[in-house]
């Protein structure tokens, strides 16, 4: 697709969402609006168009690009951020983003493609970050452990946690030598 003289030069050659100069692509953003091509990497595409699994990590610059002076990519990045929501870098980002009425309209103009079905359960920790097996976590309540006389305290770092199958709301930790059984929603994430 040959990209537009006027998209290439506003971009400077860069996607206008992350500013990769990598495998870019023209994106129509709404065909029926004036000035609605975006250049951006290809390789977003596919989840833009719902036709590939939305991948949170892989939008973590739309804090950035929502403030772009472009209105189709203010529009795009809006929408990918609702999709998004879910995740605490994404709400709180839409709570401050901040879009004139015209624009505002297009980007409520449009039905969110559907998801693609997920056969893998996702673990969260209590602030909406995700749990993969061997993360350290930490414990953000006092916690009783049943069936044991140990207590597991407040800001107790868990190391080489595994994620309970089938149950995304727990997982498996040693604490003061003792596997448990831990709910996520008492978590934290160590960075």
């Amino acid at each position: 697709m040959k990209v537009s003289e006027k998209v290439m030069s506003r971009s400077g050659g860069k996607c206008e969402l992350c500013q990769k100069k990598v495998d870019l692509a023209i994106l129509q953003v709404s065909p029926e609006r004036p000035d609605n091509e975006i250049l951006i990497c290809s390789s977003l595409i596919p989840q833009i168009d719902g036709s590939e699994e939305l991948i949170a990590s892989d939008w973590t610059f739309l804090p950035d690009a929502m403030w772009s002076e472009v209105p189709a990519v203010q529009v795009l990045a809006w929408r990918m951020l609702n999709r998004l929501k879910s995740e605490t870098w994404a709400a709180e980002a839409l709570e401050i983003l901040y879009l004139d009425d015209e624009t505002r309209e297009w980007a409520e103009d449009w039905t969110a493609p559907e998801e693609p079905p997920s056969n893998t359960e996702v673990h969260k920790d209590a602030y909406g970050n995700i749990l993969q097996d061997g993360d350290s976590v930490v414990l953000t309540k006092t916690l009783d452990v049943k069936g044991s006389s140990i207590s597991a305290k407040l800001g107790t770092v868990v190391r080489n946690i595994r994620l309970v199958p089938d149950h995304s709301d727990q997982i498996e930790g040693r604490v003061e030598g003792q596997q448990i059984v831990i709910l996520t929603k008492y978590l934290r994430k160590q960075s």
